[in-house]
């Protein structure tokens, strides 16, 4: 379903357009060997080549189009809090020593990200904070019971309720209940941060192509990945295709399910009309079950993501699409001119926690984010990166969370998923 065939650069898109130098990698043209093969040039990608040229593996990242296409230079750019499950209901699931082990990981894949930027001088425009609003008054309690447990349970010191007077005030509109806050979240540039990445395993010495579509691959061992020019020889491979992963592996792609979802961002905006919309910088996200998501840019639009569709193609109009999601928390900005409009291809998975698995004795892949993706993409290279060299123990308190295969697999998850999710659509609208 999600064989399309785009353009191999990149989408227009305010990313693009305020990209600092993008670099470009040859094309793979002859059979090559090395230690490792990574799949995809993401975040996951991106972060797996990185950490493994550092502790001296020969590494080769190939990928189908340009490093940064696909949903990681496409993304919200936000830097939440905890995974997309709740930690009450990770702790029902696999218990709470497991279910803080993922909590820490979660906070150390935080940090991740920062110490990437600041280590690497990765410009991307890094803001602090972020928020979580409840678009129901039936949601304020849950919010106000959850915090207390994070600061009770999880030392979360940096976590705080909102009550609805705060939530408004600090979201810059009067349609929320209340909220949380998170000191220690952010946002960021997420094509440049993808840019960096990738200049900094270069500098790493990771062999990088481009346009380089991978057409398959076995473990072996050797593993050997087909390109159409070249074959890649390895010792052990990682999968960072996410909802690109197409055909790739049938194993890995019941697991999850490809969705698009719809960002826009605003003209310019007056320096008092764009502060007071969130006055401090921070990202925000609401309670729909499709998420609306928004933030300042650094030259102050709105960046706004909305809006989700469920086959290979876009809307013919995707401003005039995930306008009126904006327009409904912002009345204001009716008239405010859609200076650039984009779409991409997310993977989400059943039960909405990441999906690591080993494939083989010497394939690992991490996928399945389900919109937590800036944040667990890095984290998720790091501990590939350790797998391979043979600590697993990090890799598999991710791999131990069990993730559904969809029912159908490939063949018939799309029409269960649509159904589900126009149940969760109509319930966002109904009721307080």
């Amino acid at each position: 379903m999600f064989d399309r065939q785009d353009p191999p650069e990149h989408a227009p898109s305010y990313y693009v357009a305020t990209a600092h130098e993008m670099p470009s990698f040859p094309t793979l043209d002859e059979d090559i060997r090395c230690d490792v093969c990574v799949i995809g040039g993401g975040f996951t990608g991106l972060s797996a080549a990185l950490h493994l040229a550092e502790a001296g593996y020969d590494v080769v990242l190939i990928e189908g189009r340009r490093v940064g296409w696909g949903a990681s230079g496409r993304n919200g750019g936000q830097l939440g809090y905890g995974q997309r499950k709740a930690q009450d209901d990770l702790e029902d699931e696999v218990g709470k020593t497991h279910a803080r082990q993922l909590w820490d990981l979660f906070l150390e894949a935080r940090q991740l990200v920062r110490d990437r930027i600041a280590k690497h001088n990765i410009p991307c425009d890094l803001r602090d904070g972020s928020m979580g609003v409840a678009h129901k008054r039936s949601y304020v309690d849950y919010y106000k019971g959850y915090v207390e447990k994070l600061q009770r349970e999880y030392n979360a010191e940096t976590i705080h309720f909102l009550d609805r007077d705060e939530a408004c005030e600090k979201s810059g509109s009067d349609v929320f209940y209340g909220g949380m806050i998170d000191t220690d979240g952010g946002h960021i540039h997420p094509l440049n941060y993808a840019l960096g990445l990738a200049r900094a395993a270069r500098d790493a010495g990771v062999r990088i192509y481009e346009n380089t579509l991978a057409t398959g691959y076995k473990a072996g061992p050797p593993a050997t990945t087909r390109t159409a020019r070249g074959n890649v020889t390895s010792d052990f491979v990682i999968l960072g295709c996410n909802g690109y992963l197409g055909k790739l592996e049938g194993k890995a792609a019941g697991k999850i399910m490809p969705i698009n979802n719809y960002v826009i961002a605003t003209e310019p905006l007056d320096e008092h009309v764009a502060k007071a919309l969130i006055p401090g910088d921070e990202s925000v996200a609401d309670t729909r079950f499709v998420v609306n998501y928004w933030r300042r840019s650094a030259d102050n639009r709105l960046l706004f993501g909305g809006g989700e569709s469920y086959s290979s193609h876009f809307p013919a109009d995707i401003g005039s699409f995930v306008k009126p999601h904006m327009v409904a928390i912002y009345p204001h900005l009716k008239d405010v001119k859609i200076d650039y409009a984009w779409g991409g291809t997310l993977a989400i998975t059943m039960n909405r926690m990441p999906h690591f698995a080993r494939l083989a004795p010497n394939v690992f892949t991490a996928q399945g984010y389900s919109g937590h993706g800036v944040v667990l993409t890095s984290l998720a290279g790091k501990l590939m990166a350790e797998a391979v060299a043979g600590t697993a123990e990090r890799f598999d308190v991710f791999a131990r969370v069990k993730t559904p295969t969809f029912p159908g697999g490939t063949l018939l998850r799309w029409p269960g998923l649509v159904a589900g999710m126009l149940y969760y659509s109509l319930r966002d609208r109904i009721g307080k």
